[in-house]
């Protein structure tokens, strides 16, 4: 009975560390401080249980936002109509790859919805 049980938890080891698909690498050119670096950094996540995940944070009781400091994040959002203000856009245009919101190129976006002069 004891060698069946200890081959049944070394099975499910066995199935949980080396059988599990690894989590997709996390690209990133936005630094902690929200500027933008020149070289995107490439982090691999840690494995799917971690004793930090059952520690409570004092974060979790405050928006992501807020904790943050910015309200605003790289979301996939690239065109104007996607935006809701002036301040969202040029959040974007800055900080986030692949925008499509500076039609002339001159650094104010969505001029004709957001940013008019």
């Amino acid at each position: 009975m004891k060698k069946l049980l200890v081959m049944l938890l070394l099975g499910a080891a066995f199935w949980q560390f080396y059988l599990s698909k690894p989590g997709s690498p996390v690209i990133s050119n936005i630094a902690n401080d929200g500027s933008v670096m020149g070289n995107p950094v490439v982090t691999q996540p840690g494995s799917a249980f971690s004793l930090d995940s059952l520690r409570p944070s004092s974060s979790l009781s405050q928006p992501a936002a807020q904790v943050a400091g910015n309200p605003y994040r790289c979301d996939g959002r690239t065109h104007c109509s996607q935006m809701t203000s002036c301040a969202e856009a040029i959040f974007f245009l800055r900080n986030c790859p692949g925008t499509r919101m500076d039609g002339d190129n001159d650094g104010v976006p969505c001029e004709g919805q957001w940013c008019g002069r």
